[in-house]
């Protein structure tokens, strides 16, 4: 009978460690429930005592983690290995996650900050009546460069790139839709071309690149800027300015043929487990001045209308962080080219870097 009682407790011991362990796998791999918040979200992408306040304001605790692409991040949200309550991607993934059915309905009345984002940025063709997701941030992608390292030359376009004086100075980073994008531009396209001519000679024209291309990166290519490792760098405006406090010698400009106006907007994917928290959370970083301090921290644009009033105004007023409506005209939003023209965009991309080795 001792036997058989101690093979119970040992059995209910093994089964209980075994739960505790799955739990805090879980909780690991972004699993929440009602007292836990799970984000996902961008590196360096949120100031982390908006975090702290959040917690202490609603009892949640943050789980935080962090992806480097929309392809990683819809990725691992579509396979349902982890669970998030609140994810942050671009607008051309937002499109393509609706279309899998990877993204609830976003309740409006339980987000009454909704009022102070600017009417500008809200109905967008990637997400009709905001029905699935809410601004975060906005911006455009374009060259940060080193002018005293360029001998004084000044860059305004992205043909610049080419001049054989820049050989072995320019930074890319590692992404199929903003540098194949950045080539269609330079040949007066639409960066959303999916015309496959088109592709193949803005492919040719990167080749023709190369011998300026130090390297392609990612989130290193703020460090290797601001330590002047290379003159040139092809960089969100958010990391811009984040590279221009470090080195004042360094100066950013959205390219005169056009370029990307890029949206990242919080989400609720499909297998969130805390939907109230989700939509309190999306509601508290809308307060304005929540949202003014994430902008200053982040560096990137808010479309927090009524935020803007807490910033400084020297960034309010800087047009290359806030362009003005004219030079916003030769801006695109990404869309999205489905999934086998998108296909296409990385299978050129990666010939590019492998024509680099």
């Amino acid at each position: 009978m001792k036997k058989l009682l101690s093979l119970f407790v040992l059995v209910w011991l093994a089964s209980f460690s075994l739960l505790y362990a799955t739990k805090m796998i879980e909780s690991s791999e972004g699993y929440g429930g009602n007292n836990t918040l799970t984000i996902y979200n961008w590196g360096d992408y949120i100031d982390p005592a908006l975090i702290k306040k959040f917690e202490k304001e609603t009892g949640l605790k943050v789980i935080y983690q962090t992806f480097d692409s929309n392809e990683a991040m819809m990725t691992k949200i579509s396979q349902g290995g982890a669970t998030f309550d609140v994810a942050v991607p671009s607008e051309y993934a937002i499109s393509k996650m609706k279309e899998e059915g990877l993204l609830l309905p976003i309740d409006h009345s339980k987000i009454p900050n909704l009022r102070y984002i600017d009417e500008r940025f809200l109905n967008l063709s990637f997400d009709p009546g905001n029905e699935h997701s809410i601004p975060y941030f906005w911006g455009t992608f374009g060259i940060v460069y080193n002018r005293a390292l360029l001998g004084g030359k000044e860059i305004t376009s992205w043909n610049d790139l080419w001049d054989p004086s820049f050989k072995n100075q320019v930074l890319l980073i590692d992404g199929a839709r903003e540098i194949m994008g950045m080539a269609l531009n330079s040949l007066h396209y639409s960066l959303n071309d999916t015309n496959r001519a088109h592709l193949q000679q803005a492919k040719q024209k990167l080749d023709k690149l190369t011998p300026n291309v130090k390297a392609i990166v990612g989130d290193e290519i703020k460090m290797l800027l601001a330590n002047e490792e290379a003159a040139i760098g092809i960089v969100w405006s958010g990391d811009a300015a984040e590279i221009m406090w470090e080195n004042e010698r360094l100066d950013y400009v959205i390219p005169k043929e056009g370029t990307n106006l890029w949206f990242d907007n919080m989400v609720i994917p499909k297998t969130a487990k805390n939907i109230e928290g989700a939509h309190q959370f999306i509601n508290f970083m809308l307060d304005p001045k929540n949202a003014a301090q994430n902008a200053e921290y982040v560096g990137y644009s808010t479309p927090n209308k009524k935020a803007l009033e807490y910033l400084p105004k020297e960034i309010v007023e800087d047009e290359r962080f806030y362009p003005s409506e004219q030079l916003a005209d030769k801006l695109e939003v990404y869309e999205n080219p489905g999934k086998s023209t998108l296909a296409y965009y990385n299978e050129l991309f990666l010939q590019f870097k492998m024509h680099r080795k």
